[in-house]
């Protein structure tokens, strides 16, 4: 698989389209999952990951052959989906942490929620509470490089997670009852 993966890039530098089909066709549910943890809807998603697609078709030349095509692709579809969140933000209200008072231990709620439904309950999500927490949360990075992404603070960036995680557990305890 990875040698016929290599021979379909090959082939995509050269602008062949029947090899960029292949390619989008194969990793189009991979990288519509990623986009939809960024979005607020499906048409939005979509029209990111494109945007992605674009963005990797038009940068194939600099992959580099000894990595991950999966790895490289992942991290092109979250910087096109943190661009996207960048352009919307418009006039998110952001809360320093030292701001909160209501510190709290988040506890892990037992549910019978699938992923669709945990995937609908980030997307309800405030965008500034919903990057940092795929950010974060699911895409592995430290307060420091969300904080960087986002141009926030660290502490802006903890203060969301931690908003992000309340209102996630307050909507998984709503959907429990």
């Amino acid at each position: 698989m990875e040698e016929e993966l290599l021979l379909f890039i090959k082939k995509c530098q050269n602008n062949e389209r029947k090899s960029q089909q292949y390619i989008y066709k194969n990793f189009y549910s991979y990288a519509l999952g990623i986009c939809q943890r960024y979005t607020k809807n499906r048409e939005e998603a979509v029209a990111v990951l494109n945007l992605g697609f674009l963005k990797i078709f038009t940068n194939i030349n600099r992959f580099d052959h000894t990595r991950s095509f999966r790895t490289w692709l992942r991290r092109i579809m979250i910087n096109v989906s943190i661009d996207n969140y960048r352009a919307n933000i418009n006039s998110v209200y952001f809360l320093e942490l030292d701001q909160v008072n209501d510190i709290y231990e988040v506890n892990q709620c037992e549910s019978n929620l699938n992923y669709s439904d945990l995937l609908e309950m980030v997307r309800k999500l405030p965008r500034a509470y919903q990057a940092v927490f795929n950010l974060f949360a699911i895409d592995g990075y430290s307060h420091e490089e969300v904080a960087e992404c986002l141009n926030i603070s660290v502490g802006t960036s903890k203060s969301n997670l931690h908003k992000a995680r309340k209102k996630l557990k307050d909507m998984i305890n709503g959907a429990d009852k």
